[in-house]
């Protein structure tokens, strides 16, 4: 058994956060786990890039376009990320933007998202939108954004939903943890805009 994950997102999102999760269940399961964060700029605002790879023995970066899922917290990094996604692989993506500097200074524009999913479109085999952001509001703080992305992430993992719910006990502080165990429900239980895809012979450029 593998499985190949990347998440992505920007810092002060809990990108790392969510892989040391899903790492600690693994083991907790008996895996073996290789993670690696490829882009260290892990400051607020600065890309954040892991991957993590449970299965047996390898490198710790998952090759180009062989991710069996790529969870974006933020659309443009996710669409920076698209070449490592496998073709038959799964995209779930947060459709709330997080503006660069560069921005919402106004020296630069935001990507237009179509351009996103037109390359999705000739790429992966499925793509799940949802404003987790939004429902993490619901739960009690947008900060829980990430645990409402890993919510809808335990539908793919090679994990018992138990075991990460315990690692979560584990892991968030005791006065965040009520509503960070929201976030992750509302994630569980949330129906995802879901964009089948047609499969092509065309590259990502």
């Amino acid at each position: 058994m593998k499985f190949d994950l990347v998440i992505v997102g920007v810092g002060g999102q809990g990108v790392i956060l969510v892989s040391d999760i899903i790492g600690k269940s693994a083991v907790r399961e008996g895996l073996s786990v290789r993670a690696a964060e490829t882009h260290g700029m892990a400051q607020r605002g600065g890309s954040v890039e892991n991957h993590l790879r449970i299965g047996r023995d390898f490198g710790p970066l998952v090759p180009r376009g062989s991710a069996d899922v790529l969870l974006g917290l933020e659309p443009m990094e996710a669409a920076r990320c698209l070449h490592l996604l496998s073709r038959d692989g799964i995209a779930i993506v947060n459709t709330k933007r997080v503006l660069p500097v560069s921005v919402s200074s106004g020296k630069l524009a935001y990507p237009d998202l179509d351009e996103f999913f037109e390359e999705a479109k000739r790429i992966f085999r499925k793509v799940l939108l949802l404003d987790a952001t939004e429902l993490a509001k619901k739960a009690g703080s947008i900060l829980a954004t990430n645990m409402v992305m890993l919510g809808v992430l335990t539908r793919y993992l090679p994990l018992k939903q138990e075991t990460i719910i315990e690692t979560i006990k584990e892991s968030v502080p005791k006065k965040y943890l009520m509503v960070n165990l929201k976030a992750f429900e509302l994630g569980k239980t949330v129906k995802t805009r879901s964009i089948q895809l047609s499969t092509s012979s065309k590259k990502l450029l």
